[in-house]
């Protein structure tokens, strides 16, 4: 199978918001931003997938030494021979790529975060990378873009972390940092239990706020120049926002339901922000 045929399966197949932007970018960026989504989708795959964590650390040491030969030797994963092709038009530095394994390395050490500082840096390479990396691939003429593309990548992953509380917690992990719970007299032991109560949904009012902050800061900070060429974040944040303001809508019922937006409900916002762009 041709290596871009791989990375847009993999895309495709994930169901994931990101993909309906990619619908609005031309050729040659729609297949670069598919190589680096896939290559997102493979690393995190490894920690959500394979629960021996030997095994997983095994997978990760793997796939460092297949993304350094993306740049100085013979990649042998279709992804990476996508990136290697891509990362010759499109400024992909290796060092970003290894921080979203870094990242990945996380989830195999880590299963709770004692404050908001230490979240950010499980953020910052986990999406805010690939935050970046996707505004080098979409294009800007104005540095200060790279300032959007960080916070928009955080608010993700905040919005991520929100939906996700009870599906991570029956994996063992709880990303809402402890002194938030501490703050919110909510008992890790209630997150797991999926019990809920005032002072949970205090807490992921105050979650809900903090994503909306970032995403209100992101947008804040995009230059007028590069709206255009940005616009599949646009999309995203508008396809993300909507799924934040659903979870807010239903009460945050996400110790025991994962909110989800259509795949036609996506594309209808990705078309009416991407024309709109």
């Amino acid at each position: 199978m041709d290596p871009f045929e791989y990375c847009q399966q993999k895309a495709a197949a994930s169901g994931s918001s990101f993909y309906y932007s990619f619908l609005f970018l031309p050729a040659e960026r729609r297949r670069a931003i598919m190589a680096l989504y896939a290559f997102c989708r493979e690393v995190d795959d490894v920690v959500d997938e394979t629960h021996d964590l030997q095994v997983a650390q095994s997978k990760l040491d793997w796939w460092r030494g297949e993304t350094a030969a993306i740049y100085g030797g013979t990649p042998t994963h279709p992804v990476c021979l996508a990136l290697a092709e891509v990362r010759r038009q499109f400024n992909i530095p290796l060092e970003q790529l290894l921080e979203i394994i870094d990242g990945m390395q996380m989830d195999l050490q880590q299963t709770r975060y004692l404050d908001f500082k230490n979240l950010q840096l499980y953020c910052y390479r986990v999406a805010s990378v690939v935050g970046l990396l996707a505004a080098e691939i979409f294009g800007y003429k104005d540095r200060q873009t790279l300032k959007y593309a960080h916070d928009l990548g955080l608010a993700f992953q905040l919005t991520n972390i929100i939906r996700d509380v009870g599906e991570d917690a029956r994996r063992g992990r709880i990303y809402l940092p402890i002194e938030d719970l501490q703050r919110f007299n909510v008992p890790a032991k209630d997150i797991i239990e999926a019990r809920y109560s005032d002072n949970f949904r205090a807490l992921m009012e105050f979650q809900i706020e903090r994503a909306e902050r970032y995403y209100d800061q992101a947008m804040a900070q995009l230059p007028a120049v590069d709206r255009k060429s940005q616009r599949p974040g646009l999309v995203m944040a508008a396809i993300y926002r909507t799924l934040l303001r659903e979870i807010r809508a239903d009460g945050s019922k996400v110790l025991t339901y994962r909110t989800a937006l259509t795949p036609v409900r996506k594309l209808w916002i990705a078309t009416r922000t991407g024309l709109a762009g």
